[in-house]
């Protein structure tokens, strides 16, 4: 019974022990940071702006990485996408033949199911006076049940039992429904023709899901007015498989690899699948091969994380470090009280993390600050979520490892101080710490040098590509998708608009001039190696297309306006280059199985204009021209003058097309808004990277800043000697900063040649085309320089400018 008592006293007494050391702990770091508010408050604002930038971009790269992870089946999801090599260049098309799903299905071991998609559409719902367009898909009913798409009304088996079905998301359905009531059985008149009765409705996609839509109908509805889906040949649609729980993609891959061949002995396309996994990320290819995609972006932010709270860790360090002296007393009496090592460097790590956990509690604060205006930066809805077990513990694990980085040199550094040189005011700090503190300083700003050097190439890049001449002028330049009858009564609305003093000009075309994406192999001409395969763009256009848009006839002429042109076409300087010399009056023949073969004569050479990719050089075209009545069209295209008023040219516009097309809300985009859509990733990549070096240069301005007080501290007798022995302002100040300077002139060198490494390594994933030039380096250095000697000069001259009394009495 003693035994256990005595046991149980031991215990209890080595608790309160623990407990007594903890709560002195406490007071002492609590004691430290009241006593040097301006430094406490460096290193907490500090690592917190570190931390709370790091744990934003987390955030994003969280969302990014869990793409498409609502879907149960992703790991067995695929899309099959499709090889085509012509002149020796391969292209990836996600096109595919209308009758591949279904019989892959049948013949091919180990795929469970299959679905056809068609790609997605904005198209007209009404209901009554309520006119709105929705985007979506026509898609086999097998999309129910590859994709997680919880019903909240119906059910998946019966949803498209009937052919004019329709599945509908819960924020369509409130638009069209307000209140809660049972929908199924409703009806919705689609393009203002025939109704489709509501079968379902699914619950809002979630944002990181890379099919988006608002309502889906039964595919047949689309493959009944499509009869080119029948032919081996054309590719037009989307196809999704499923593949078994133990199937073997490379075997499945193999299958399909000659899969169309078989079918289509004329076909070029060579399929393989596509995971969902890597729909989002790694769907980029080159010459047929996977090449990575915005995985690229996750990368370099998630480097960019960690290297600004590496740079907040280094400013914890080096005030820590030079605060140490400070303390040296301190420690050699602990010392000499028989305080262990061990124990100093546990208290010192303490205190660190305690600062960290501070510097935790405030960054999440600036998150939830900046949270709202990250997100409109970034397009997404991010939240913190502190309630995810993830969230929680990477803050935990972020505090924890921070404190114990940032303080770990100085604890062992505080705690190895000798406690008879401390009390004789030897020399106990040595040069090590000088040394280690410069180190960091010259690391801070060399990671700030480089972030400023990224910065400045990706927007020069992105103006590059902006502002290039793309061989057609987007200015002033309106698009609009033909719905009703707009193509019906183009004349009629062409002669209203031009008559309103607005518009200079307007056009059909098949294609959107951004994009194209209709091609063929079946040309020929004199001259031509029957065995070569190349890929020619067409479009169809109205006489007034190359007008309205811009685009320059270079040889021969333009469209007759008369529309007499049919069996005449206009290439552009790509195909006029492959055709030979003097491509004007030479046959271009088309071989179809349609038709037989169709001889067109070429009329005009045009200029090259960029479209498609938007880095790349352009691929060989052909325009046909075409009446309004008799071709089906896809676009609308109207040139605006200049100088106008845009407000009330666009009303006018919109009440011309509504009375000439009643029924249909009209809806249009200027050509160079579009454009700049494009680009939403590299503008994404150019904002957050001017706003990342920023904050890296801020963060170690704070921690120079602490510096430079420190030193001119540690200085204050030596200035006021100075000054009484006759001392200038200027002299005093350019001796305290001196040295600073030096070590970020050091980091500019650095720099440079690893922001050239960085910027090969990183950018070429982009396609960047712009030229590294000199004085890139020049400028970022000198921005470094400056900002550094703005944020010492500070200091520097608050000391210079001290009364040389106060100084010298200073203890």
């Amino acid at each position: 019974m003693n035994g256990h008592f005595c046991i149980h006293h031991s215990q209890l007494t080595i608790d309160i022990k623990i407990s007594f050391m903890l709560k002195n702990y406490l007071k002492t770091a609590f004691r430290n940071l009241w006593k040097n508010k301006t430094y406490s408050f460096l290193n907490i604002f500090g690592l917190a702006v570190g931390i709370a930038c790091a744990g934003l971009i987390f955030l994003w790269l969280e969302d990014e990485l869990n793409y498409n992870h609502s879907n149960a089946k992703k790991d067995q999801l695929y899309q099959i996408l499709q090889n085509q090599s012509y002149e020796g260049k391969t292209y990836t098309f996600a096109s595919t033949p209308g009758l591949l799903a279904e019989t892959m299905k049948q013949e091919i071991p180990g795929v469970k199911n299959t679905c056809r998609f068609t790609w997605q559409e904005y198209t007209l719902f009404g209901l009554g006076d309520k006119l709105i367009y929705e985007r979506g898909y026509y898609a086999d009913s097998s999309i129910f049940s590859m994709l997680t798409l919880p019903f909240v009304q119906g059910k998946k088996e019966n949803a498209f039992q009937q052919l004019h079905s329709l599945v509908i998301s819960e924020k369509m359905a409130k638009k069209f429904f307000p209140d809660d009531q049972n929908i199924i059985g409703e009806a919705l008149k689609v393009d203002n023709k025939e109704e489709y009765l509501i079968s379902g409705v699914i619950k809002d996609l979630p944002e990181n899901s890379t099919i988006q839509f608002d309502w889906l109908a039964p595919f047949k509805i689309y493959f009944d007015k499509n009869d080119w889906l029948l032919n081996w040949g054309n590719n037009g649609i989307q196809t999704f498989a499923e593949l078994e729980n133990q199937a073997d993609v490379a075997q499945v891959n193999k299958k399909l690899y000659l899969y169309i061949k078989r079918k289509d002995t004329s076909a070029l396309a060579r399929p393989f699948l596509l995971s969902m996994n890597d729909w989002r990320l790694r769907s980029k290819f080159e010459e047929g091969k996977q090449v990575g995609g915005r995985i690229q972006y996750v990368k370099m932010f998630a480097t960019i994380a960690w290297i600004i709270l590496l740079i907040a860790c280094i400013n914890f360090m080096n005030l820590a470090t030079a605060r140490s002296e400070k303390r040296a007393r301190e420690v050699g009496v602990r010392k000499i009280l028989g305080a262990q090592k061990t124990i100093l460097v546990g208290q010192f790590i303490g205190e660190a993390v305690f600062m960290s956990f501070v510097s935790v509690f405030v960054g999440v604060l600036l998150m939830y600050l900046l949270l709202p205006f990250f997100n409109v930066l970034v397009a997404k809805h991010l939240s913190i979520g502190l309630g995810k077990p993830l969230h929680l513990y990477s803050l935990i694990a972020i505090g924890l490892v921070c404190g114990i980085v940032a303080g770990s040199y100085p604890a062992f550094h505080l705690s190895s101080f000798n406690p008879i040189r401390v009390f004789m005011d030897l020399n106990i700090k040595g040069n090590a710490p000088a040394l280690v503190r410069k180190g960091l300083v010259i690391l801070q700003f060399t990671i700030s040098i480089v972030l400023i050097i990224g910065t400045i190439i990706i927007y020069q890049q992105i103006q590059h590509i902006k502002n290039r001449d793309l061989g057609y002028d987007k200015e002033n330049l309106i698009q609009t998708a033909l719905r009703g009858d707009m193509q019906k009564n183009f004349q009629s609305i062409k002669n209203d608009l031009l008559s309103t003093g607005y518009v200079k000009n307007v056009a059909m075309s098949d294609l959107n001039i951004l994009y194209m994406g209709s091609n063929t192999n079946d040309y020929r001409w004199e001259g031509k190696d029957p065995s070569k395969q190349i890929l020619i763009t067409q479009d169809y256009v109205t006489p007034d297309y190359l007008t309205t848009t811009g685009v320059k006839v270079k040889e021969g002429r333009g469209f007759y306006a008369d529309g007499k042109d049919s069996m005449g076409v206009i290439v552009n300087e790509t195909f006029a280059k492959m055709i030979g010399k003097d491509a004007v009056g030479k046959i271009l023949r088309r071989d179809t199985s349609a038709t037989g073969g169709v001889d067109y004569t070429i009329v005009g050479v045009a200029n090259d204009f960029v479209y498609g990719d938007m880095y790349a050089k352009p691929d060989p075209l052909v325009f046909m021209c075409y009446t309004p009545y008799s071709k089906n069209f896809g676009y609308m295209y109207l040139r605006l003058k200049s100088q106008i008023n845009t407000e009330k040219a666009v009303a006018d516009i919109t009440t011309i097309i509504k009375k000439n097309n009643s029924g249909y809300p009209f809806e249009y985009i200027f050509v160079d808004d579009e454009f700049n859509l494009q680009f939403k990733s590299e503008m994404l990549i150019g904002k957050l990277s001017r706003v990342f070096a920023l904050l890296a240069i801020i963060i170690s301005c704070l921690g120079l800043f602490g510096l430079a007080a420190y030193t001119a501290e540690r200085r204050t007798k030596e200035i006021g000697i100075r000054k009484v022995l006759g001392a200038s302002v200027t002299g005093i100040t350019r001796l305290l900063s001196k040295d600073f300077l030096r070590l970020v002139f050091i980091s500019a060198v650095v720099a440079f040649p690893l922001s050239w490494w960085f910027m090969h390594k990183w950018l070429q994933n982009y396609a960047y085309h712009v030229s590294i030039s000199w004085w890139v380096f020049v400028i970022a250095g000198l921005l470094a320089l400056l900002i550094a000697l703005i944020t010492i000069s500070f200091q520097s001259i608050r000391a210079a400018i001290a009364n040389p009394v106060k100084s010298l009495r200073t203890e």
